[in-house]
Formats: C-alpha cells, sequence, structure tokens
C-alpha cells in the first residue's frame, strides 16, 4: 500500500516532467511525441514508467479478446493519459476514470499537451481515497 505522501511525491515529480516536456516541445505534436519524451524524462527523474500498458476487458467474470491500452503507468500505480488535442472532453476523463477502476489505481492524470500553457491541459483523478 502506497502512502498518501508517497502518492503526492510521486505526482509531482510526473507533473514536473510533463511541464518540462512542454518547455522543450510546446503544442502541436503527436501524442505518442509527447509520450517517449515523457517516458525519457521520468526516466531521467528516478521514476519506472511502462507504457501501452494492455488492460483486459473482463465482461460477467469472462476475460474478452480486446484490451484497453494505458499510455503510461508510473511505478506501478499511477496512471498518466496523454493527449494532443484541441480540447479536452469529459469522455478523456471518463477514459481515464474507468482505466483507473479497471487496474485498481488509486491516482492518475489527464496531460494534454496542446495548449498554450500546460497547467490549462492537466486534469488530476482519484478512483476512492489515496
Amino acid at each position: 500500500m502506497i502512502s498518501k505522501e508517497k502518492y503526492e511525491n510521486i505526482g509531482k515529480i510526473i507533473l514536473d516532467a510533463a511541464f518540462e516536456v512542454h518547455r522543450e516541445l510546446g503544442p502541436g505534436l503527436l501524442e505518442s511525441v509527447y509520450e517517449i519524451c515523457m517516458l525519457e524524462e521520468l526516466k531521467q527523474r528516478g521514476l519506472y514508467s511502462e507504457h501501452q500498458v494492455k488492460l483486459p476487458v473482463i465482461f460477467k467474470g469472462k476475460v474478452l479478446d480486446k484490451e484497453f491500452i494505458i499510455d503510461v503507468l508510473v511505478e506501478d500505480a499511477i496512471i498518466v493519459e496523454l493527449k494532443a488535442v484541441e480540447n479536452l472532453l469529459p469522455v478523456h476523463e471518463v477514459q481515464l476514470l474507468t482505466y483507473m477502476k479497471l487496474s485498481d489505481k488509486k491516482l492518475g492524470y489527464l496531460i494534454n499537451f496542446n495548449v498554450p500553457m500546460l497547467k490549462e491541459g492537466i486534469r488530476r483523478k482519484i478512483n476512492g481515497y489515496l
């Protein structure tokens, strides 16, 4: 079980990494470019991260031949969904919450890099309690 403080510390590092990527690249690139740069930045900051993590679809207790894909999973605890879209929509937030619920992760970030100021493109979501 991860403490609230540890979640907060990792979250701060994730956001610092995202701000650095945005500072270097700016808006207007493909999501895949931001993803690979985020992975490198997280690695440089000492965090273990995986990308394109498969999350199986389970229906009525049966694993189906379909899967969701988590953009970035940090320290096997925090989901980071990346976007490069004109506007974040409610469906993007629902996507993150769905991934969090299905994987039983407590904290997630939705980060849209296609904005002039990154703080406008960040949503933090909690699944239950930290």
